[in-house]
């Protein structure tokens, strides 16, 4: 194979999370003399594709996915997204439930197999499933842009495989059905205001992302429309209904400019006049400056109600903040935290002292607070560690404390000596400096939450060599139609 070259194949095996491994066979491909294999993401198991190769290295060939010719026999769901395809957000909506997860749990075996030894097979404890298969999703971050170059106002997800096109995913079926009618308000009155969004390649524009987080229990809804820090910008229509270049301006403009606040007075009337199934508690503005496509708070302002929503996990209630961190799919995380529950019990008696590090808005900390004298949350996102603290003082627990800090340099001010350690760390996992702090503390048994299994895979050798094995290991779907999954690990002394 070469680069550039375009080949056809079958995807014979998979790698978590999304890596499909393509057999390329002459009897496909001229100029192909013997079978080869290649690397392609978001190729799923047993369909034959179509792709072009990006890295010609031996045995080390990566791919670009460019069109399925023949779906997986795994595909077989006739109810599914309508997005499914274009949208960049899933990967298993046309396979069923029960399929996914088998999927998943033989990844996971593949990924943490040649780590732990061959005895991963008799200690692992499958996939659990989440209690909900679709309309999951507790938090969603919508962009604002285009469908196609110099195309109508578009919000929704970025299009798979692209930086610039937007999908717009009203019918999305994996976050809460009330987002869907948020979306829908949103985008209809900022394309009738003729609004522009934030050119990602210039850097001007107006709007950026529109965040919408809903609880599971409560059914409360925030929502908060994240801006530029510039003026909103508006594209000129002319008396015809032309915009942009094609407005002859010379008719005479058909638009009446508002100001910041009356648009934003305008969408958050829109918005209120919406139906739902749960209720706004919040609706919220934010500038965000940073030139980089990220959602990031340069001041916030609250636009209706209040800057958070009311969640309920394991009968203890949470306020949850705009950007605090909190598990997406609420019911699933109701069991993963039971799973880690159940991990913790059978190995720590209680008392003393317990570390929950990158603690978010403190929910493990809180669910371990009747087991421990004192629990200490570590927590880098300062909004997160406030809204710890609101809950705790809510949820009427004295022995909780969280600290706002990176977790390397916080444990070296904290004077307490833990008996036992949480760890669930971003993505990236635990920094390796950090992870031997941590080590050193020598604590009997620690649980260790993966949100990137990878990365868990990554650090698991680190605790071998500190004298730690795996006693139980188990996987939470949190995230269904996903390639994603969580793990929850026991690790104890040898």
């Amino acid at each position: 194979m070469k680069k550039g070259q375009i080949v056809r194949g079958h995807v014979i095996a998979m790698d978590f999370p999304n890596k499909g491994f393509v057999e390329v066979r002459p009897e496909d491909n001229e100029g192909i003399t013997e079978p080869e294999k290649l690397r392609v993401n978001n190729a799923i198991l047993g369909q034959v594709v179509e792709c072009s190769v990006k890295k010609a290295r031996k045995n080390k060939a990566e791919g670009r996915l460019l069109s399925v010719i023949s779906p997986s026999l795994l595909e077989k769901k006739e109810d599914y997204c309508p997005h499914f395809g274009e949208c960049g957000g899933c990967l298993y909506q046309k396979i069923p439930y029960d399929e996914q997860t088998a999927l998943k749990a033989e990844q996971i075996r593949r990924l943490l197999e040649p780590v732990i030894g061959e005895e991963f097979t008799n200690m692992f404890e499958g996939v659990i499933a989440s209690p909900k298969e679709e309309y999951y999703r507790n938090k969603m971050e919508f962009s604002f842009g285009d469908a196609y170059q110099n195309g109508p106002l578009a919000l929704g997800m970025h299009k798979r495989g692209s930086f610039y096109d937007i999908v717009n995913v009203e019918g999305c079926r994996i976050c809460a059905e009330d987002m869907s009618e948020v979306l829908r308000i949103t985008l209809a009155y900022f394309e009738k205001e003729n609004i522009s969004y934030y050119h990602r390649m210039r850097h001007n524009g107006y709007l950026r992302h529109l965040l919408v987080r809903q609880a599971e229990a409560t059914g409360e809804i925030l929502i908060d429309l994240v801006t530029s820090g510039e003026a909103p910008s508006y594209l000129g229509t002319d008396i015809n209904g032309k915009t942009g270049e094609e407005a002859d301006f010379s008719l005479g403009m058909k638009t009446i400019q508002k100001s910041e606040d009356d648009l934003l007075e305008g969408w958050k009337n829109a918005l209120l006049e919406g139906r739902y199934k749960g209720k706004i508690t919040g609706i919220l503005h934010t500038k965000n400056t940073r030139e980089a496509d990220v959602v990031e708070d340069h001041g916030t302002s609250i636009l209706y109600g209040a800057d958070y929503f009311d969640e309920i996990l394991l009968g203890l209630k949470f306020h949850i903040t705009p950007f605090s961190f909190f598990q997406t799919n609420s019911l699933g995380a109701e069991v993963l935290y039971m799973k880690a529950r159940d991990y913790i019990k059978s190995t720590f008696t209680g008392g003393a002292c317990v570390y929950d590090l990158y603690s978010g808005t403190g929910t493990i900390a809180q669910i371990m607070a009747d087991a421990a004298d004192k629990v200490i949350g570590v927590e880098i996102v300062e909004e997160a560690v406030e809204a710890a603290k609101e809950n705790a003082k809510e949820n009427g627990l004295a022995n909780c404390e969280f600290i706002a800090g990176d977790v390397l340099k916080v444990l070296d001010d904290i004077k307490e000596t833990p008996d036992f350690i949480i760890l669930d760390p971003p993505r990236d996992g635990v920094n390796p400096k950090a992870l031997r702090k941590i080590l050193n503390y020598g604590v009997n048994s620690m649980i260790y939450i993966s949100c990137k299994p990878t990365s868990l895979a990554r650090d698991l050798p680190s605790f071998f060599e500190a004298g730690y094995k795996v006693q139980r290991i188990s996987a939470v779907d949190m995230f269904p139609s996903t390639a994603n999954c969580e793990v929850v690990c026991l690790l104890t002394k040898s």
